[in-house]
């Protein structure tokens, strides 16, 4: 069984920078310093408020135990001016790397540069920043997820619907994803948006923002949520209005809970979008690959992007993508 489709140069990056198992000797060269002592990386992503950033976390304490020869600080943000300050302290302990899950993109540029220009690697993964300031940028491909989303609604919907999308955190994967949505969406004539507003990848809010809509739209025939998070807060909003019968959602991101209910058939959720937060290993094994080659050398060589592959989960082949053990 398959867990998820990387694009190949991901795949061989993956592959020729995995360390090794606690205890072992790593691979592909040393994490000593040329000076002497170790190599020391910072690790900053945003709290694990909801299932995928719980996967980010879990996946990043993951990667880094597989590198026992490196000093790892692993720091968690709620928000971008707390991640601001996560930085300049990792800067502050003498980092020589940093991978960087974005709160938001936009907030986080200016100090990811300043970082950079210090002489920091800089891993970027998932949430791109605004300039093109990191040395290797790590990402999911969210047009491929935007489009595939559209592309499934309008064939369910044999072309013609009443459809609510619901936007994610300001960042370049929220904007990449609706983009590329939209683009399909206009395309066919006889599906009408009847409400876009942001549910920021947050459960909760995702409930109360579908509650309005709920209220102003008596007539919806599916949901694009473009997040299982919010896919599941749509499901309580829709049950608690009673109108759970009659409309259908699609989320994304691969949530065990999700697939699990379209291998069952389940009516409500028809489909899923993969996007895994295990991208967060690749950023770390990646920095860590870098540093045992020497930075200077291997940035010679290194691709600037990464992109991680999407794939529609359906029905069909939804049991390839359920794994009960996984955090997310």
């Amino acid at each position: 069984m398959k867990r998820w489709t990387w694009m190949p140069v991901a795949a061989a990056i993956a592959a020729a920078t995995i360390g090794c198992s606690s205890g072992s000797q790593p691979t592909g060269g040393t994490a000593t310093k040329p000076g002497g002592g170790k190599f020391k990386v910072g690790v900053s992503i945003p709290a694990a408020d909801h299932g995928w950033t719980a996967g980010v976390k879990w996946w990043a304490d993951k990667a880094a135990s597989l590198h026992p020869d490196i000093e790892w600080i692993i720091e968690d943000a709620k928000e971008p001016s707390e991640q601001i300050t996560d930085l300049e302290n990792l800067q502050s302990q003498g980092v020589d790397a940093l991978v960087i899950l974005a709160t938001e993109s936009a907030p986080i540029t200016p100090i990811a540069e300043k970082l950079h220009e210090a002489g920091i690697l800089i891993v970027n993964v998932d949430r791109g920043f605004t300039k093109p300031v990191a040395d290797v940028f790590i990402e999911g491909d969210n047009k491929a997820f935007g489009r595939k989303s559209a592309e499934y609604m309008v064939q369910k919907l044999n072309g013609k619907g009443k459809i609510v999308v619901l936007e994610g955190i300001p960042s370049t994967v929220n904007t990449d994803r609706v983009a590329a949505a939209m683009e399909v969406f206009r395309s066919h004539p006889g599906i009408e948006i009847v409400a876009q507003d942001s549910g920021y990848w947050n459960r909760e809010k995702a409930e109360q923002v579908m509650q309005n809509i709920l209220t102003a739209h008596p007539q919806i025939d599916a949901i694009w949520a473009s997040d299982d998070d919010m896919a599941l807060g749509v499901e309580n909003a829709l049950r608690a209005a009673g109108r759970d019968k009659n409309i259908w959602i699609l989320g994304g991101a691969g949530m065990k809970d999700i697939v699990k209910r379209v291998m069952d058939g389940d009516p409500l959720f028809p489909a899923d979008i993969t996007y895994p937060p295990s991208m967060i290993a690749v950023g770390i094994q990646t920095a860590a690959g870098i540093l045992r080659a020497g930075k200077a050398e291997a940035l010679q060589y290194m691709p600037k992007h990464l992109m991680i592959d999407v794939e529609l989960i359906t029905p069909e082949n939804a049991k390839e993508y359920y794994f009960p053990e996984s955090i997310f």
